[in-house]
């Protein structure tokens, strides 16, 4: 695992324990998330199946990216489904960052990707995916949550 795929792991990771909490005050939803990789394999990240993922160049972007498949190292061979692909429970797929959070159904990026209703796709070293442009995130998603932003975590170190 890389330096960077081990610094964006600790991003993701902080962010799902924020929206976390978000759904908590804003739903009333609580999430049993899996933490040991065995689990998060067979079933997926919580047993609510709720994929969580952070995207912090949306604010710069306008766009969110979502992910299809992935790589852990860029030298690694082929690349593995992941996001939206990965065979696992998932039917809620959430992404935004600390000031806007997008709840989507799976079912619904799948359908936007397979008819090519997207900006463009993307491939980088470890990751493949597409761009959504904000037109069409706010069109497409079932809800928007607008985060506090008193709520967002202070950095500890």
């Amino acid at each position: 695992m890389t330096e960077y795929y081990k610094e964006k792991l600790k991003q993701g990771t902080e962010f799902q324990d924020f929206v976390i909490d978000i759904l908590i005050k804003e739903l009333g939803l609580v999430l049993s998330v899996y933490t040991s990789k065995k689990y998060q394999w067979k079933h997926g990240e919580n047993r609510q199946g709720i994929e969580i993922k952070f995207d912090n160049l949306y604010e710069n972007t306008g766009n969110i990216y979502i992910e299809t498949a992935e790589k852990t190292n860029k030298d690694n061979p082929k690349y593995i489904k992941s996001g939206i692909y990965r065979d696992d429970n998932t039917w809620l797929y959430l992404i935004g960052n600390y000031k806007i959070i997008y709840i989507f159904s799976k079912k619904m990026l799948k359908g936007l990707y397979s008819s090519n209703s997207y900006l463009r796709k993307i491939e980088t070293p470890t990751s493949q995916g597409f761009l959504l442009e904000k037109t069409k995130v706010e069109k497409y998603c079932a809800k928007i949550i607008y985060p506090e932003e008193e709520q967002k975590p202070k950095e500890l170190f």
